[in-house]
């Protein structure tokens, strides 16, 4: 019995053409899958700034040995226990100059009212390495940590001896073999430094001409010369003598400030009402979850800061329910504040005091000033 016959031939069935619409969508998904994988792997020249890791300045933090330590320490001066939270509000970057948000990524932070997008020179300045950006926040850290530290000594009444530290030498530096780091600048032309901005004007005053510096190193009192060097900042001749600069303080008692892998001077504020709250019977916050920002100088001054939008999100998600804000950023927060979470604008350190007394029961809180369109 045969299966086939071998006479007969098989022709397949014709194949079907596809439709106009058919091919129209195969095109079109072809077209958005490359563009897809183009918006994924393109730079983008833009970064993301989102809320950070909130600290308790009343709490603890890790050291570098990975240990939980108290934030802030106090020697040689009675101490007091201390209630509630006093958050400091930190930024995170997602993204740098070596890998840039992809354009989906940035899509979705443009949609949350929590993120930021920002052109990437704004964050990682032309010209200014990793390594040079990283030790800027170092040190604008560190001075924080000094002018918050003047800042609640003076106002509970310490003596505070204001002084100006050499932090380092800039590349190609002026006072190169001259100044070292840690050196105290007592003088400057015979007279007395007690500031940056003096020292500087002194240094641009004789057009280059070299400045006789006093200067205290490990204890032993010297006069060197530098000559300054001239250079263009922000289309403006200046002279300068290549250092980095912070404004210490000799304090009459021991204050460590315990916060590693965080840089800049925003958490200047919420560290003075921190040591102040350390050294003062009364508990300030009256036991509540409060968090602000701000920088802070010796003289009490609070100013602005960077990032309040994200900061007041950050706020929110750490169950903060009060936020002070420094006046000088109050455009910014107008129309960005989280449900639940109430905001006032302080100008200085005696505001901010004046807001946690309102808030721990001893005030008016509407009476305090707020952030107004």
């Amino acid at each position: 019995m045969a299966l086939f016959d071998e006479n007969v031939e098989v022709r397949p069935a014709p194949r079907k053409r596809l439709s106009r619409g058919a091919v129209v969508g195969l095109w079109a998904l072809s077209i958005a899958l490359v563009a897809m994988l183009l918006l994924t792997i393109l730079p983008t020249g833009f970064v993301i700034q989102q809320p950070g890791p909130v600290f308790d300045t009343l709490g603890t933090a890790e050291n570098a040995d990975g240990d939980d330590v108290p934030l802030i320490s106090v020697e040689g001066a009675e101490t007091y226990p201390t209630d509630g939270a006093l958050d400091l509000l930190t930024v995170q970057v997602v993204g740098s100059r070596e890998r840039t948000p992809s354009w989906i990524e940035l899509a979705g932070a443009w949609f949350d009212p929590s993120r930021a997008v920002l052109p990437i020179d704004d964050v990682f300045p032309q010209g200014q390495t990793t390594e040079q950006r990283q030790q800027q926040s170092a040190a604008q850290m560190v001075d924080s940590q000094k002018e918050a530290t003047a800042a609640a000594l003076t106002e509970l009444g310490y003596d505070v001896e204001p002084m100006v530290r050499v932090y380092a030498l800039t590349d190609d530096s002026a006072a190169e073999g001259v100044l070292q780091p840690d050196d105290i600048i007592r003088t400057a032309d015979g007279q007395d430094i007690t500031d940056t901005e003096q020292l500087r004007a002194i240094v641009n005053a004789d057009d280059g001409a070299p400045v006789e510096l006093g200067i205290e190193r490990d204890g032993e009192q010297l006069t060197e010369t530098v000559t300054p060097k001239q250079t263009e900042v922000d289309g403006t001749t200046t002279w300068l003598l290549g250092i980095t600069t912070m404004h210490d303080f000799t304090f009459p008692i021991d204050v460590t400030i315990q916060l590693n892998n965080v840089g800049g001077p925003s958490a200047g504020m919420m560290f003075a009402l921190g040591i102040i709250d350390t050294l003062t019977p009364e508990e300030i916050t009256g036991g509540e979850r409060i968090a602000g920002t701000g920088t802070i100088d010796a003289a009490g001054e609070v100013g602005p800061i960077g990032g309040i939008r994200q900061k007041l999100y950050g706020a929110k998600d750490a169950g903060a329910r009060w936020f002070l804000a420094p006046e000088s950023n109050c455009d910014e927060v107008v129309g960005h504040i989280p449900d639940g979470l109430r905001v006032f604008s302080v100008a200085t350190l005696d505001d901010a005091l004046d807001a946690l007394s309102a808030i721990r029961g001893d005030g008016d809180l509407d009476a305090l000033p707020t952030c107004t369109g």
